[in-house]
């Protein structure tokens, strides 16, 4: 297996040394040790440390990176696919195509191309956040949608459908889609593409949270605390779902409940990062 110093990482990436150390110290990478200590690193290495830089530029959480960095270091190669690879990462999700598929159906707004053979010293990394040149599959229209959202919900909307027809697994697509229904007034269509979401992709908490909020918004508010509680069971330290419980269980006159989820969200806030 062929491994880099730290030099070869700050051509190949173009990375200051100083970010190498940063996300080594975050725990995104745990480079091997050669002659007098220094750090050698893996193919898999390069591209997490890239990936890592990537989500921590757009601003996702640390906690959110390490999970995503954590499930593409399991499924990389040793060594560079001849076909090279996309990533793309969408919020705390990382998705990975290569020439011959893809191994998770999803597509996102920050993409990363990476071309060559580190092997050779030659590995370029192409970055791109619009839709210009989209196609007609699912990646394409859901890149279409995002670069829409500002100007025309109605054709984000109608490209995250296009992106949900064309692959029926495309969880982004139909959180973004469900939220333009809501933040529209389609309040019965959001809350079908929720569901439908639910059902065909599996749990997921981002999904639960969401409709969560919606059914929050129509006075459901029974429905709307099984939604978050089951946004919490997929993961606990989403804050600001104990926030909207809190004031939910007041509500129902449930002040027990309401103080046990409002001390929860303030120690999750009180330990984010950042």
């Amino acid at each position: 297996m062929h491994v880099y110093g730290v030099r070869d990482v700050e051509k190949l990436l173009g990375l200051p040394r100083s970010t190498i150390r940063a996300l080594i110290a975050a725990g995104f990478v745990t480079p091997a040790r050669g002659p007098r200590r220094a750090w050698l690193f893996s193919f898999q290495d390069l591209i997490v440390l890239r990936t890592a830089q990537a989500l921590t530029e757009a601003k996702v959480p640390a906690r959110r990176i390490t999970r995503s960095v954590r499930e593409l270091r399991r499924h990389l190669p040793e060594t560079m696919p001849l076909s090279g690879l996309s990533i793309s990462a969408v919020a705390d999700r990382v998705v990975v195509r290569e020439r011959n598929g893809r191994w998770q159906a999803e597509s996102g707004q920050y993409v990363l191309e990476f071309e060559g053979d580190p092997a050779d010293g030659s590995l370029s990394v192409i970055e791109r956040s619009d839709a210009r040149g989209a196609g007609e599959d699912s990646p394409s229209w859901f890149d279409r949608g995002t670069a829409l959202e500002a100007s025309d919900a109605q054709s984000a909307m109608e490209a995250y459908a296009q992106a949900i027809a064309a692959d029926p697994a495309c969880l982004d697509a139909y959180v973004n889609l469900g939220r333009l229904l809501h933040e529209t007034g389609r309040l019965v269509e959001a809350e079908h593409t929720y569901r439908k979401a639910l059902q065909i992709c599996g749990d997921d908490a981002l999904l639960h949270f969401n409709l969560g909020v919606l059914l929050d918004d129509m006075d459901r508010f029974i429905p709307a605390m099984a939604a978050y509680e089951a946004a919490l069971a997929v993961d606990p330290s989403l804050a600001d779902c104990h926030y909207n419980l809190a004031l939910l269980c007041e509500r129902l006159a449930r002040p027990k409940e309401a103080i046990r989820h409002m001390a929860r969200y303030r120690a999750l806030v009180a330990t984010a990062p950042g």
